[in-house]
């Protein structure tokens, strides 16, 4: 019987904990908070390896990773973006890729425990701030000695209020305290406001750890703590339950007992002093919501598959697609050895292949999947030049800033994948191919390169290096041919966009004129002057 009565208050001593863990914070509706870039990036930032391969930010925005990052992330807080992003710019290791792959097929295979556990951290899309940094970084700020010692001001100040039935000498007295009140919320009111905006992070996120932790087959990934741990430090965070139910209570505390103050200091000690044990919950929580979101994120689409890691030259993608288009146009690509250079008219979508390609080789490096039916690609990181644009405000022209990117392309000093689109485009046609030619082929020498070009003297230049394919739309689907693009479309595009037909008729001039230039070069006085009609 005792055995039973002893049994019995053991378990309502843990029920009891666990509901005040819980009830420490009340369920909150998700806000969905529209986060910087720069806050979403603080999680990579402050883990990432001097030295470790990573995406760089020309890349992140030729492919239009930050869309497609919105694209994994619905539903998601701060906490899981951060992963997200974290995963797509810093890549992988195969054994961290492998284990993550298992953890996404097993929240796969049972949705409606895949779904519990996205409800179970619905609450923490409520942060209004990311705490990574304060976690990560930062040394322990110094605690003024007078915080938690300041119960002798509103004492003073009731004393100085009942002095004046004595004497008015008594508001010197009143003016003191109150100028010392006043002094300390001016001086911390913004700092205790935004950390106050960081301890209700932190409570959403011990929240999340107390409910997951009874999740069948969570126990393995090591929640850290117990409930009573959590809720320990949860309740320390919180305000005083008290004065939150009376209505003004908390304002009165603040103003005249400096009870926002006191609390930004004692829980500033209490963070720094489980520090290790928070940063522990916020990566484990980010990492369960990153493998929440890609599981749910695959179970509603059907083009996709678990990429097999290929040769550093290695590219083999069959029906690969554009996971942001709405109605995307499957391409195949097999390339062994060479890399690539692809031409084809304007219009056919060279730059959309070049960021099909592009997403699914940083999806494949990141997370091990790709979009398309089959596919082995290298498991390296990738570097874009797509997007190259004059600066009016830095000064530097698009040629300059095309020379710029070559400069950071050629200093990789690790293995790498290269997508370039239209390389040099900020000067002159003999130097354009002059200078990408020389680029190009330093690139090739020492890594895979896919680049798409309307120069199609480069394909001649480059082809000991490059494959030539020409890029063609058919009724279902992209196909590349082998070969160079026999007839171009720039001219004919004049017609179809509604210019007259004498500007289509002269640019056909000037064309025919530049295919004999070379040989011709003082020909071309006459080419615009002649006296006549077209």
């Amino acid at each position: 019987m005792s055995q039973t009565l002893t049994g019995l208050a053991g378990l309502a001593r843990h029920l009891f904990a666990y509901a005040r863990a819980v009830a420490t914070i009340p369920e909150p509706e998700p806000i969905d908070y529209p986060f910087a870039p720069s806050d979403v990036a603080q999680l990579h930032r402050v883990m990432r390896a001097g030295g470790a391969p990573s995406l760089d930010d020309q890349t992140w925005n030729d492919l239009l990773l930050e869309r497609y990052l919105g694209e994994l992330s619905g539903e998601a807080s701060i906490f899981g973006r951060q992963e997200l992003y974290r995963r797509l710019r810093a890549g992988a290791t195969d054994d961290a890729r492998q284990a993550q792959r298992e953890r996404v097929e097993a929240l796969m295979r049972d949705p409606a425990a895949l779904q519990d556990i996205h409800r179970r951290m619905r609450s923490q899309r409520a942060a209004e701030t990311e705490v990574a940094e304060l976690l990560f970084e930062g040394e322990r700020p110094a605690i003024p000695r007078w915080a938690g010692r300041t119960w002798p001001l509103p004492l003073g100040l009731v004393a100085s209020l009942a002095a004046l039935a004595l004497s008015p000498l008594a508001w010197l007295g009143v003016a003191a305290v109150m100028y010392v009140l006043i002094t300390a919320q001016v001086r911390y009111y913004e700092r205790v406001q935004a950390w106050e905006r960081s301890t209700h992070a932190l409570r959403l996120l011990l929240r999340s750890c107390t409910l997951l932790a009874d999740v069948p087959g969570l126990a393995a990934r090591g929640f850290p703590g117990t409930r009573e741990q959590t809720g320990r430090i949860s309740r320390a965070l919180s305000r005083s339950a008290l004065a939150r139910v009376i209505p003004g209570a908390q304002g009165y505390r603040d103003w005249f007992m400096l009870a926002n103050v006191n609390h930004y200091f004692k829980t500033v000690a209490l963070v720094f002093d489980n520090r290790a044990f928070l940063r522990d919950c916020l990566l484990r929580c980010a990492t369960l919501e990153a493998d929440v979101a890609l599981a749910r994120h695959l179970l509603v689409r059907e083009d996709w598959c678990w990429a097999r890691a290929g040769g550093s030259r290695e590219i083999a993608l069959d029906g690969a697609l554009h996971p942001l288009l709405p109605a995307p146009v499957p391409l195949s690509l097999a390339l062994g050895g060479n890399g690539a250079f692809i031409s084809g008219q304007n219009g056919v979508g060279k730059s959309t292949f070049l960021r099909t390609l592009g997403v699914n080789l940083v999806a494949a490096n990141a997370f091990g999947f790709c979009y398309a039916r089959r596919a082995r690609v290298p498991m390296l990181p990738v570097y874009a030049s797509m997007q190259g644009e004059d600066s009016l405000l830095g000064g530097e022209s698009l040629y300059m800033a095309e020379l710029r990117r070559a400069r950071e392309l050629l200093s990789v000093p690790h293995g790498a994948i290269y997508l370039v689109d239209e390389i040099f485009r900020g000067t002159n046609h003999v130097e354009s191919v002059s200078a990408a030619a020389a680029v190009l082929d330093t690139l090739a020498a020492r890594a895979l390169v896919v680049v798409a070009s309307h120069h199609l003297e480069l394909a001649s230049l480059l082809a000991h290096r490059l494959e030539p394919y020409c890029i063609k739309r058919g009724d279902t689907a992209l196909a590349l041919e082998g070969g160079v693009l026999a007839e171009t479309n720039g001219i004919a595009l004049l017609a179809a966009q509604g210019f007259d037909p004498v500007v289509q008729h002269k640019a056909a001039r000037v064309a025919r004129w530049l295919g004999h230039y070379l040989a011709e070069p003082e020909a071309g006085k006459a080419v615009l002057g002649m006296v006549g009609t077209v």
